[in-house]
């Protein structure tokens, strides 16, 4: 541009004419676009010369255009501009604001903020007005360029990068400081606008957040707004200098660049702030209405920020623009904060469920806008961990929160899939606890406090069976309402079964099998009616049928016919004692016996305690055998001693006890009526029970003062009380009122194991060797037993075989199972051996006899040799010798060191004395039909 006015100027000397009167209109423009001190030439005002009128600078452009120099004006005008910020404006301007580290209070910094920013607006305004004479020269086609938008775009985009290229962090942080300010004087000037009364606490002075709110803007001599004292308030005034710092920076074009950053920052600290002190730990209430009737509040202080009256009626469609974009970042960006809150506190709202509704219904509300879906999983998935999966913690209060966990979750998801994915830690973990079967079925039945919900959901009217299975796709509902999964749900499993899976359901996958549930439960409804003779019929028929519905008809077969043991029980002692009272009183018997008859059949497996009663209390129960053989032909009882309840009256020298024991807390009391004093020992050889139980046993009467052990190990009746005796007495906790007459759930499976071991002895009998799959193929195949199919898994079978191959009863080669018959120690060989029997047919061993008694030594090797290649293929490598027994079967014994014969290492430790457990099974006479086993229920 330079360049072309020199050469209008040389022109002007050749030709004064035309050259002349470019160089006039080029001077008249020039001066009348930009101030003369950005040209380098003195003010108008100084000089006393007058600025051309819009007339005269649009004759100039004409000018200019007929010289083909207009298309230039633009960006001569840009470059300018951008001189006089770099060198001028923007050096003034921050040297005011500098002025901001003398202010200490906000009324101050208000103050120099918008001297500052007027003074900006004074130094550019006549850029601005000549902005718009350019922007409108361009409509009318004088000039040629960018467009009025494009030029306009160009000047506001000069303006932010050379004033705000590098921002000092002082003047964000007072931009900051007196944003947070305006915010809480607006807030402030809407509630004394309408009257004086905060919309936030119009009916909810009931929170607590409201009524600390509400005493504290009573009681507080400060202004709420501008935190000034209420005599010295200046919100009125900040608000007026807000509106003015507003405008300029509205006309200036600068006013998101220089409050975007301070908003975004108050907004989000002033929502974290409310949000904390309003919604932590509070769960009983929903709190979106109310947080969207204050951001609507909010829209309009943005409003009043970007010069709107009001969020529905924007200044401009920019303007309109910019305050719905402003609208939905508030929006968002409180979602994600009251999702994120909630999310840190979902463990307390599963747990205070379903008080807590109206917090899972909010944090429901927000996920599905925003996209914290992974967090929420993690982060229960860690708490859960934390707080809940640790020893310290009761089975039956995980068992609650799980069922609590399911409930709150199921709200917040129906797909169920964060349920599945976030408690898959509490399932995992409730496998390892031996105590949550039991904890399951007692809640199911109303025994458990902790988890009584249970009962609850076993009594709903149209429950989910569980023998029938939930596997079908198919909805019963309108394919208008089908909603897809989310997209980490596990494509493995049934859509419609995760989605209609209810609390028991859930609780029984646990183990994968209902049979637990139903001997555990069998276990638990024996040890009942057993120990809690004043059972109610009615409330265990009632658990009964409920349990039909969820498990089926079969199962639940078994529970009924204990069930009505119970009745034909009392029906037959009713008969016995009808038929005693008949009799002179010299016949009848000394006490009264009530027995309990059990199908033994049906009922679970009882624990094998031995006691040996007094034979005054065996000849009462043989007397009540035989009046029940009379009565029911072709039956007999074997009684089960050690269970029952006694009732009777321990008279000493100098007081009366009436208790009510276990039968062996009877009958170790008994023996103390023929002798006065007994040692441990001594005692636990007459009643045949082992020293440690019956210690346990007989810490009852030590309790009641009615034996004392002086010395240790000797135990005598203590006749008359004395006081040291009461003040020396120790408490033992003594668990008979927990200890159960079933068979431990180890112990059952023990016996099931059993079981499997005789068909493992079968098939290895047929077929010689078995890998683990196929042994578990046919094992599932055959093996029936109980009143359900015996489970057992594959991790299952493969650790009781390798506990049968270190019993030594297996051998395992090559990946096969093959048994050994007997084993047995042969002290006389070095190292260790042991002898395998190996059947052979008459015919080979003949054939082998007079190969051994006809040939030479080299050929007897060379047989031997083929033989332990034989034995080899089976995992054992030893020496051969003959032997028939007395039974005519003929077999050859292989005295055998027991090496592997790839790594050539022992493949068992050596035998040792081992102590043998048996486990006696009782058989049925063939005269019984059914052997009936009661427990002994004497009385005095």
């Amino acid at each position: 541009m330079a360049a072309a006015v020199e050469e209008a100027s040389a022109e002007a000397h050749d030709d004064p004419g035309p050259a002349q009167e470019l160089l006039v209109a080029w001077n008249t423009v020039s001066t009348g676009l930009v101030p003369p001190a950005a040209l380098g030439l003195a003010s108008s005002r100084t000089s006393g010369a007058v600025p051309p009128k819009e007339e005269e600078l649009r004759a100039a452009v004409e000018v200019l255009r007929g010289h083909g120099l207009h298309s230039v004006l633009e960006e001569w005008f840009v470059e300018v501009l951008q001189n006089d910020l770099q060198a001028n404006i923007s050096v003034e301007f921050w040297n005011a604001i500098c002025q901001r580290e003398n202010c200490a209070d906000e009324p101050q910094c208000l103050l120099l903020l918008l001297d500052a920013f007027g003074l900006l607006e004074s130094r550019l305004d006549p850029y601005l007005r000549s902005l718009e004479l350019l922007e409108k020269w361009t409509r009318l086609g004088l000039l040629m360029g960018t467009g009025a938008q494009g030029l306009r775009e160009k000047v506001h985009t000069t303006l932010r990068g050379v004033l705000f290229f590098s921002t000092p962090r002082t003047f964000q942080e007072m931009i900051q400081r007196l944003y947070g300010r305006f915010l809480r004087v607006y807030m402030q000037s809407k509630r004394k606008g309408e009257g004086g009364t905060d919309p936030e606490l119009e009916g909810e002075l009931d929170s607590r957040y409201a009524r600390r709110r509400y005493y504290r803007l009573l009681q507080s001599p400060l202004c709420a707004g501008c935190g000034s004292d209420k005599q010295q308030c200046w919100c009125r005034q900040a608000l007026e200098q807000f509106h003015q710092l507003s405008q300029i920076l509205h006309r200036l074009s600068l006013l998101e660049r220089v409050s975007a950053e301070a908003v975004t920052t108050t907004l989000h600290q002033v929502t974290r702030e409310r949000m904390e002190d309003r919604c932590r730990g509070e769960y009983e209430r929903s709190f979106l209405r109310e947080f969207h009737k204050w951001i609507e509040r909010v829209v309009g202080w943005l409003g009043k920020v970007f010069l709107q009256d009001g969020p529905s009626r924007p200044t401009s469609p920019e303007a309109g623009n910019t305050l719905r974009r402003w609208r939905c970042h508030v929006q968002r960006f409180f979602y994600r904060i009251y999702a994120g809150l909630r999310i840190e506190e979902l463990f307390s709202i599963i747990r205070d469920f379903p008080d807590s509704r109206p917090a899972v219904e909010d944090l429901k509300y927000c996920l599905e806008r925003t996209d914290q879906r992974q967090q929420l999983l993690v982060s229960l998935k860690a708490a859960l961990e934390t707080r809940l999966l640790h020893p310290g913690v009761n089975t039956c209060d995980i068992i609650t929160l799980y069922i609590s966990a399911i409930k709150a979750l199921r709200v917040l998801d129906p797909s169920m899939v964060v349920l599945e994915v976030a408690c898959e830690p509490i399932r995992r973990y409730l496998r390892t606890r031996e105590d949550t079967v039991r904890q399951i079925v007692a809640g199911l039945t109303g025994d458990s406090d902790g988890t009584g919900d249970l009962a609850v959901e076993l009594s709903k009217t149209d429950p989910a069976s569980l023998e029938t299975g939930q596997d079908s796709e198919d909805d019963s509902g309108e394919p208008e309402d089908w909603v897809p999964d989310p997209v980490d749900a596990d494509p493995g499993k049934s859509s419609s079964k995760r989605r209609s899976s209810d609390i028991i359901s859930l609780l029984v996958s646990i183990y994968g099998s209902k049979d637990l549930f139903i001997n555990e439960y069998r276990s638990l409804l024996a040890d009942r009616l057993l120990h809690q003779l004043s059972f109610s019929p009615e409330r265990e028929i009632r658990n009964v049928e409920l349990l039909k519905l969820r498990f089926g008809e079969a199962p639940m077969h078994f529970c009924e016919v204990m069930l009505k043991d119970m009745a034909d029980s009392r029906r037959i002692n009713a008969n016995i004692r009808e038929e005693d009272e008949k009799r002179p009183v010299e016949e009848q018997p000394p006490f009264g016996v009530y027995a309990v008859i059990l199908s033994s059949e049906f009922w679970p497996p009882f624990k094998d305690e031995k006691l040996e009663v007094p034979e005054d209390i065996r000849e009462a129960l043989d007397v009540y055998c035989k009046k029940y053989e009379k009565l029911k032909a072709m039956r007999t009882l074997s009684w089960k001693h050690t269970l029952g309840l006694v009732t009777m009256d321990v008279e000493l020298a100098d007081r009366t006890l009436s208790v009510a024991v276990t039968p062996v807390q009877a009958v170790v009391l008994l023996y103390f009526q023929d002798q006065a004093s007994w040692t441990l020992e001594e005692l636990s050889k007459a009643v045949k029970m082992p020293v440690a139980l019956l210690r346990r046993r007989m810490s009852v009467w030590l309790q009641q003062g009615v034996l004392r052990e002086e010395p240790a190990g000797t135990f005598s009746v203590v006749e008359e009380e004395r006081p040291q005796d009461r003040d020396n007495m120790v408490l033992i906790d003594s668990d008979d009122e927990s200890d159960s007459g079933m068979a431990s759930q180890a112990d059952q499976k023990e016996e099931e194991l059993l079981l499997f071991w005789t068909y493992i002895q079968a098939m290895l009998t047929n077929l010689e060797s078995l890998s683990l799959e196929r042994m578990y193929s046919m094992l599932r195949m055959f093996v029936v037993t109980g009143p359900a199919l015996a489970e057992i898994d594959l991790p299952e079978l493969q650790a009781f075989l390798q506990k049968k191959v270190r019993d030594q009863q297996l051998v395992y080669s090559a990946g096969l199972h093959c048994e050994v018959s007997a084993f047995r120690q042969v002290p006389s060989r070095a190292g260790t051996y042991c002898e395998c029997s190996l059947g052979l047919s008459r015919e080979a061993l003949i054939a082998l006899l007079v190969v051994l008694a006809g040939v030479s030594a080299s050929c007897f090797c060379a047989l031997v040799i083929v033989a332990v290649g034989v034995i080899r293929a089976k995992g054992l490598v030893g020496h051969f010798g003959v032997q028939e027994d007395h039974m005519d079967l003929h077999t050859v014994h292989v005295e055998s060191h027991l090496m592997d014969p790839e790594l050539g290492v022992p493949m068992m430790p050596p035998l040792e004395d081992q102590g043998l457990m048996t486990i006696a099974v009782d058989s049925m006479a063939p005269s019984m039909t059914l052997e009936d086993s009661p427990p002994t229920t004497p009385a005095t």
